[in-house]
């Protein structure tokens, strides 16, 4: 499996209804014009399956030893990525348990252990820098995360500066170029959606 091309990510996105316009609160309260949904995902097997070969495709370069899904979009993508790649896929919680083993990161690891971090979208990277956190509190090394969307807003600079390789299938530039291609977008939708990133 190679790295797939914009164009395919892109039909992909448009047929789960993955990219929305309108007006949308983001996490850090930012009003945006447009909205990238891939929760929705895992109503199509297809798709997720394809998505997994990509992700393990575009991962291929970078050494890794177990895959590291932020909860709770990125789990199924995890999932989808470890069936693909045939590598362990570990998570961490929301919260610790209070009984059981109470462990705060599921799966089998060791100390030491290099994990790729995988998600669905990088925004503003904060998200991303506290994900790391319960990881690295473990003992797992962390040094690149791996997204469907980079949303082109400061994420991967963010990354960057804690030590962080992102990478990611596409960027919402692409996207939007796509879509406006395959006759998708409106216009004004698609000028309106511009405007925003260069403000960002």
């Amino acid at each position: 499996m190679t790295r797939p091309a914009a164009r395919d990510v892109a039909e992909l996105l448009a047929q789960i209804g993955a990219l929305r316009f309108g007006r949308f609160r983001l996490k850090d309260g930012r009003e945006s014009p447009f909205y990238i949904d891939l929760r929705g995902i895992i109503a199509f097997p297809r798709v997720l399956r394809k998505v997994g070969e990509w992700l393990s495709a575009v991962a291929t370069p970078l050494h890794y030893d177990c895959i590291a899904a932020i909860p709770y979009a990125g789990i199924p993508l995890g999932v989808a990525m470890a069936l693909a790649a045939d590598k362990p896929l570990v998570y961490a919680r929301k919260e610790a348990k209070d009984y059981g083993t109470e462990r705060r990161v599921e799966g089998h690891f060791r100390r030491g252990d290099r994990a790729l971090v995988v998600d669905d979208v990088l925004t503003s990277g904060a998200a991303k820098v506290e994900a790391l956190a319960p990881l690295r509190d473990v003992g797992l090394v962390v040094t690149d995360v791996l997204v469907i969307v980079d949303r082109e807003e400061g994420g991967a600079e963010l990354l960057r500066h804690s030590g962080i390789t992102s990478h990611r299938l596409i960027t919402v530039r692409e996207v939007l170029r796509e879509f406006r291609n395959l006759g998708l977008v409106t216009s004004s939708d698609y000028d309106s959606a511009l405007r925003f990133l260069t403000k960002t």
